[in-house]
């Protein structure tokens, strides 16, 4: 009886330290009973310390792990585990390598997003109709960006001051400065001629303001003489106007006319004032002209009435 009882504790020993044994093996996998999960790809130019198990954060907050690192040629391919399957990845996103604190500590993944929320009704990443476009889908792919460390941030001085010391950049620098100096100084004697310019422009403005002051007298003369000459237009308009009237020209010539007859008649009497008054052609001649040089000043000085008359 004690024998029996001795080996099925040493059976039941046994059971258990395989137990614990698998249930280690799973936990160290990543495998999860009764939850689902999903994997999608991340590629890297270096993976920078990273092994299966290492930490995966989204928005600060471990989501899964690390299940697979595999080198190729050109780049690192790392499969991840997200051990929720309604969790949203939105794209853009890219995930970076970072330390697990500032002093250092195990490399861990950052899930790093753009967007600030994803919209309501998506298809979760597992789904049939997921869109890779927005969200990162099962076995979807990942880009990876590289994380600054002390060693490429060292590197990089190293060949910064490689270059700095092969180009000489300090002579260039000191050079650069010397003639941005004569530059300031070249600068400060423009300004300096700018300031004289102003002031003569200055000068010259009031200059132009009193020749302008003498100038009115002249200016308003002008505009008298102006007025003047347009009076003076008109009035030889007036005259060109009667001259071009036929019934005018054709009183202007019996005038003459008239005139003529006149002339012959006194010159026929002679001096005789009594004949001349006496005779009836003289005296309708005489009126003849009086009313034709009468029509004919009235046609040339249509205008010019006398004062305190109405029309």
């Amino acid at each position: 009886m004690r024998r029996s009882v001795r080996e099925a504790t040493i059976g039941f020993s046994l059971l258990a330290a395989l137990a614990g044994g698998f249930a280690l093996w799973f936990w160290l996998t990543g495998v999860a009973f009764g939850q689902k999960v999903w994997t999608f790809r991340l590629s890297f130019a270096d993976a920078a310390g990273l092994a299966p198990q290492s930490t995966v954060t989204f928005r600060g907050v471990a989501v899964g792990t690390v299940r697979q690192v595999k080198p190729q040629s050109g780049a690192v391919l790392v499969t991840v585990q997200i051990n929720d399957a309604n969790l949203l990845l939105p794209r853009p996103i890219v995930a970076q390598v970072r330390s697990g604190s500032l002093l250092g500590g195990d490399p861990e993944i950052a899930l790093v997003t753009e967007a600030s929320a994803t919209p309501s009704g998506v298809p979760g990443p597992l789904a049939k109709n997921c869109d890779p476009k927005r969200i990162v889908c099962a076995d979807g792919l990942v880009q990876g960006i590289p994380t600054p460390s002390l060693t490429t941030v060292m590197g990089l001085m190293e060949s910064i001051l490689a270059k700095t010391e092969k180009e000489d950049v300090i002579g260039k620098v000191a050079t650069t400065t010397t003639e941005i100096s004569k530059t300031s100084k070249a600068f400060g004697q423009t300004a300096k001629r700018a300031d004289l310019m102003l002031a003569s422009s200055d000068q010259l403005v009031k200059q132009l303001q009193t020749a302008v002051k003498q100038a009115e007298p002249a200016i308003a003369n002008l505009k008298a003489a102006t007025a003047e000459a347009k009076a003076t237009m008109k009035h030889a308009n007036n005259i060109t106007a009667a001259f071009d009237n036929p019934k005018v020209i054709n009183e202007l010539k019996r005038t003459i006319s008239n005139a003529e007859q006149l002339t012959r008649r006194a010159d026929s009497i002679g001096g005789d004032v009594q004949k001349l008054s006496s005779d009836p052609g003289f005296v309708d001649g005489l009126r003849s002209v009086t009313l034709g040089l009468g029509k004919f000043f009235d046609e040339l000085y249509p205008s010019i009435k006398q004062p305190g008359k109405a029309n």
